[in-house]
């Protein structure tokens, strides 16, 4: 669970002329001669401070450095992660946010070090009392029924920004960061949390049952699709539709794609992490046909850009999804056969995929007797590449059980 911000105490800046996938550049300002002090002072400004509401009412406001000039003593991230000091989406979907606490810290409590110096690292990368925090945004009246969205990997709640509004019209949408993204926590490995998706399953039952303790439909995007398939095995009771986008569901999509699977490369791999092109831009326009406005895509950075705790923890989910995720996926083809499978399942493809091909999918859906919806425009990030679209399509989907009254 992290802590409110506090302002840091050792000067850092930005030094634009260090490599961006280097996860020691940040350290030369601390340990450079003279030239470097100089231009460290000229260089610095005060961090912006936001304020963003608890999911209580009642509890006071946390303030949130979002561009704060240190990155809390890391050493791994770069200064700040704005180019600008004007507003941007980044600190307009945080100020739409909450906060909610769910899910036990693991370990002994231990601080957590960095994995190759070994030094203690700094409060983005601690796990701060009993439970991990989660930053979602929600839309919508809280006495109409419950719809969680869950966003793929990797990517953040922000990529259902469109979606958000239309379903508000008759649902609570409630679109979350998953540990290790976004603004939520992002505990070291090892420190609390080990990224596996076994513990994402546990997670997501936790956070669920906070924000939404009562029945809920859920939307879920890509390779995060076998743990809520997982998590709603369990639950079945709970659920009233599950809403799968482009979800790894053949044999041939139990492996991620190169461009994910090099975040688990030994060195390279936690090289390449600290690097927020590559670990935002580049993973997320690479699975589909379309470009980003670069407005939309330094909120995607962002996280990688103002500390080196989402890096380490990109390389761990990785690592974790790489070893597991063929034995998530051939659970989820189960569980999605099972003629004791109760939950209202519809599956929505993007076909201009580059990562998942379509290839047996209508052949599950149909031996299945799940609903296929083909969307020809989109790519693996539907609700980023046609986001109102989507909605509407999610909105027909619910609403049609609505009418039948199906939906409690």
């Amino acid at each position: 669970m992290a802590m409110p911000a506090k302002p840091p105490t050792t000067p850092f800046c930005h030094q634009l002329q260090c490599s961006l996938y280097s996860p020691t550049a940040s350290l030369s300002l601390l340990c450079g001669g003279s030239s470097s002090k100089s231009r460290a002072q000229r260089l610095c400004r005060k961090p912006l401070r936001l304020n963003c509401s608890r999911s209580n009412g009642n509890e006071p406001q946390d303030d949130y450095l979002i561009d704060a000039p240190v990155s809390a003593g890391d050493g791994f991230s770069f200064s700040g992660g704005k180019y600008s000091d004007e507003p941007n989406p980044a600190d307009e979907w945080f100020k739409q946010g909450k906060f909610v606490k769910a899910h036990p810290v693991g370990g002994t409590g231990e601080k957590a070090k960095d994995p190759i110096f070994g030094l203690t690292m700094g409060a983005c990368s601690q796990s701060s009392g009993d439970l991990f925090r989660w930053f979602y945004v929600e839309s919508g009246n809280a006495d109409n029924p419950a719809i969680v969205l869950i966003h793929g990997f990797p990517s953040q709640a922000y990529s259902y920004r469109k979606v958000l509004p239309v379903l508000s019209k008759n649902y609570r949408a409630i679109a979350f960061d998953w540990l290790g993204f976004g603004f939520s926590d992002k505990p070291q490995p090892r420190y609390g949390f080990d990224y596996t998706l076994g513990e994402y399953v546990s997670a997501l039952e936790s956070f669920v049952n906070e924000v939404a303790p009562n029945k809920v439909s859920l939307v879920v995007q890509g390779y995060f699709s076998p743990v809520a398939v997982k998590y709603a095995s369990n639950h079945q009771e709970k659920l009233n539709d599950l809403i799968l986008l482009n979800p790894p569901l053949t044999t041939k999509h139990a492996n991620l794609p190169s461009t994910l699977s090099i975040f688990s490369n030994f060195l390279l791999g936690e090289i390449f992490s600290q690097d927020p092109l590559r670990a935002s831009d580049k993973a997320l326009l690479s699975c589909g046909p379309y470009a980003m406005k670069e407005d939309d895509a330094m909120v995607y950075r962002r996280p990688y850009l103002t500390s080196g705790s989402s890096g380490f923890a990109l390389n761990a989910i990785s690592r974790a999804m790489k070893k597991e995720l063929k034995a998530y996926v051939e659970e989820m083809q189960t569980i999605l056969t099972d003629k004791n499978w109760k939950v209202r399942t519809t599956v929505c493809w993007g076909q201009r995929d580059r990562w998942l091909s379509y290839d047996q999918v209508e052949e599950f859906c149909k031996d299945s007797n799940h609903k296929l919806i083909e969307l020809p425009m989109a790519g693996h990030h539907v609700q980023e590449d046609n986001g109102e679209e989507l909605g509407d399509l999610a909105m027909l989907i619910l609403n049609a059980w609505l009418l039948k009254g199906s939906v409690k």
